[in-house]
């Protein structure tokens, strides 16, 4: 079995963990009623997708 012949210092280890974030999640504007919305969702507000009403006014509130 392989075994490191030196340990990993602590420095070179968070070097290595700088990649290893979160980004936050990307916005977009609803072409309809110009609410933020997350993509490829129907719109909470109106609900639509993709310029076609999937849900109506009462179910979406």
């Amino acid at each position: 079995m392989a075994v490191p012949f030196r340990k990993t210092s602590k420095t070179r280890k968070r070097m290595r963990r700088t990649h290893y974030k979160i980004s936050a999640n990307e916005m977009t504007k609803c072409p309809n009623c110009g609410e933020t919305i997350r993509p490829h969702r129907v719109c909470t507000n109106c609900g639509t997708y993709k310029g076609k009403e999937v849900m109506k006014k009462e179910e979406a509130k």
